[in-house]
């Protein structure tokens, strides 16, 4: 089984994708590990492409991604998934659980993160968080790939969707 988890910052897409793998005993790739580097640092493109690449090729049974970076063979992961899922929370929802993540692991590195990317919070973070990451091609790109993989592209908008979600697939809640 592989299965792509997109959606906006804040929504849960790392914690479902946690979920999955621990579920089906599949390898599990947040793509925040391949984007940044210790402490933040922007890595390079072609390291960034040559990991996500040998994950994908070294995995060929299945696995979990989560995360959008379409720089990072978003097509293909897509065409390859058996299940997309589109964590589609509103904007305020998903300040709230950022605010939340935040005190939980401040100074920490949470496990989906890379080395030394310690939980942070600034402006343009939040602004990401409720506008910027919400543009009206971002709405349409997500639009479109539920559109391109109707059989197998959900969206999930709310807490409650979520949980039927954990219950259908048998998965353990955090």
């Amino acid at each position: 089984m592989k299965i792509s988890i997109i959606g906006y910052s804040g929504s849960g897409k790392s914690t479902l994708a946690a979920a999955f793998g621990q579920r089906y005993h599949l390898p599990v790739l947040h793509l925040d590990t391949v984007q940044f580097g210790p402490g933040w640092s922007e890595r390079d493109r072609e390291e960034k492409l040559a990991d996500v690449r040998t994950f994908l090729d070294s995995h060929p049974d299945g696995w979990v991604m989560d995360g959008n970076y379409t720089n990072l063979y978003y097509d293909r992961r897509l065409a390859e998934s058996d299940l997309i899922f589109f964590l589609d929370f509103g904007r305020w929802t998903c300040l709230y659980r950022v605010l939340s993540r935040y005190l939980h692991y401040h100074g920490k590195t949470r496990a989906s993160m890379a080395k030394d990317c310690a939980e942070k919070i600034d402006a343009e973070f939040l602004h990401w968080v409720l506008w910027g990451g919400r543009t009206r091609e971002k709405v349409q790109h997500y639009e479109h790939v539920l559109q391109a993989w109707p059989e197998k592209a959900h969206r999930i908008r709310n807490q409650r969707e979520l949980d039927d979600c954990f219950r259908r697939y048998s998965l353990e809640k955090p």
